[in-house]
């Protein structure tokens, strides 16, 4: 008597986690495509941030790469930077393991003299209010990368004030700024001691 409500209930239950399954994957599968197409927006717009006096299609010319950068093996998008054929800048899509609340994935562009064009964030997860400053559009602080080189600040600057180095930090947000900053340094190195192509 008491086995068939029990086995009812768990047919039920089972009918009930099949169904929802389905729309779980129908709704992934059919926003898949809009999401993919909101993130290209959104690399395009910081693309664009980066440089804007080039004629090449630089998505189109993308290339990937495997590199260890920031401690952690990757595949990086490097995007070529030409106007009339001629390579100027590179900007280069990779991922930061140690913000404040894990990856940061970051755009990084230079000039085909190792001097930054500017940082710019795609995605992270940094605390909104705090962390996520490093947002063009919730501060300019980011901006302050532009036309920064290995030796513009020297070495022993390239920190936080906080650490000694001549960048600001957030108040009550040191991490998320330190990841940045190491970020850049780190990238700026890596490229100016290995081929990119």
């Amino acid at each position: 008597m008491m086995k068939n409500p029990i086995l009812k209930a768990g047919a039920l239950l089972l009918i009930f986690t099949a169904i929802s399954v389905f729309f779980v994957a129908l709704t992934q599968d059919s926003t898949k495509e809009k999401i993919k197409y909101n993130e290209d927006q959104l690399l395009i717009k910081r693309l664009g941030e980066l440089v804007s006096n080039y004629d090449n299609n630089i998505l189109e010319d993308k290339f990937s790469k495997e590199v260890t950068l920031h401690g952690l093996q990757q595949k990086v998008g490097i995007y070529p930077v030409k106007q009339q054929g001629k390579l100027f800048a590179y900007l280069i899509e990779h991922t930061y393991p140690n913000g404040y609340n894990g990856n940061i994935r970051l755009l990084t562009g230079f000039d085909i003299k190792h001097q930054l064009l500017g940082v710019r964030v795609i995605t992270h997860k940094e605390t909104p209010g705090l962390g996520d400053k490093i947002e063009t559009r919730k501060s300019d602080w980011i901006k302050q990368f532009s036309g920064l080189s290995l030796f513009n600040p020297q070495k022993s600057d390239w920190k936080v004030r906080r650490d000694g180095g001549v960048f600001d930090s957030f108040t009550g947000a040191t991490v998320t700024p330190r990841a940045i900053v190491s970020a850049a340094y780190q990238v700026l190195v890596y490229f100016t001691q290995h081929e990119i192509n």
